[in-house]
């Protein structure tokens, strides 16, 4: 017992010299920060993101809210973040069917489709996201017919190089081009991950199953994903964090994300500290929440095992 007590205290030491550290090289470094920019005479000041004053002087055209130029600075900066959001969101969304749908095709015992899946992984797991995203906007959306010819599938899908229009929603090309090229890159990586986890489970249990007489298809959602979960979920974490990271990248092809919005306003005012500050602090806010909630459905998915 005097063992085990002592081991603690000697981690809890451990872990206090270590946080310790990293508050002092925090302060070490903010303080350097602030020293340079005060003998470079800038100062820090975020006054000008709700004053009338400084409107943020340039429009955003796909905007999922009201905004005008004469819009202060702070309404600008959350049009960016709703535009990220919502990139983001539906990427997670949309990247996890796909990467589940390769996945499976990987592991099936259909020689060519299984080899079409992997061909598909390699290939996208070793193009840069970047080259990906002009591909999706100059070589695809830009490519479909004019507005005034548009190319109709049905009632409810109308494809044109004005965007696209899904019913009553309109879908710009630039926001389509980067949900497509988040979404393509992504699944190659969670296809990976499912992948891995789905070979990680014993064969026994499948054989066991089948035994029983469980269909594939039951098979795999009662049986093999279920333990296959608390493998998935940590690295599927990571893919999440990274497809919110790349969203960024939006800026390559005219999408008003935040980091775009921000650029712009950096330029016009002059306060690129501050707006870096506030993308840094927004993508952090993200990726915490992104985090916290994976956290939560891993812990859930142990408990009920």
């Amino acid at each position: 017992m005097k063992t085990r007590s002592w081991r603690q205290r000697r981690n809890w030491l451990w872990q206090a010299l270590v946080l310790g550290a990293a508050l002092l090289l925090l302060g070490f470094l903010t303080n350097n920060f602030l020293t340079n920019a005060r003998q470079l005479g800038l100062t820090l000041n975020f006054d000008f993101f709700w004053s009338g004053e400084r409107p943020a002087s340039f429009n955003i055209g796909d905007s999922p809210i009201p905004f005008q130029a004469s819009d202060p600075v702070a309404k600008a900066l959350l049009v960016g973040l709703l535009n990220s959001l919502r990139a983001t969101g539906v990427g997670i969304l949309l990247a996890t069917v796909l990467g589940v749908l390769v996945a499976l095709a990987r592991l099936t015992p259909h020689w060519l489709l299984a080899q079409l899946a992997r061909l598909y992984v390699a290939a996208l797991r070793n193009t840069p996201l970047l080259l990906q995203l002009f591909f999706w906007y100059f070589n695809v959306f830009l490519q479909l017919p004019a507005g005034d010819t548009p190319l109709r599938l049905g009632r409810w899908l109308v494809l044109s190089n004005q965007g696209l229009q899904l019913g009553a929603i309109l879908i710009s090309p630039e926001y389509a081009a980067l949900v497509a090229g988040l979404t393509v890159y992504t699944s190659a990586f969670i296809a990976e991950v499912i992948r891995g986890g789905l070979q990680a489970v014993d064969r026994g249990q499948a054989e066991a199953a089948k035994a029983l007489g469980l269909k594939d298809f039951t098979l795999l959602r009662r049986v093999i994903f279920p333990q296959a979960l608390p493998i998935i979920l940590p690295s599927l974490t990571s893919e999440y964090l990274n497809l919110a990271k790349n969203s960024s990248l939006a800026i390559a092809i005219g999408f008003s994300d935040l980091y775009a919005v921000a650029s712009t306003l950096a330029n016009q005012m002059g306060r690129a500290v501050e707006m870096l500050l506030v993308v840094m602090g927004a993508y952090v806010l993200i990726n915490g929440l992104i985090a916290a909630l994976m956290n939560q459905v891993l812990e859930r998915v142990k408990f009920e095992h």
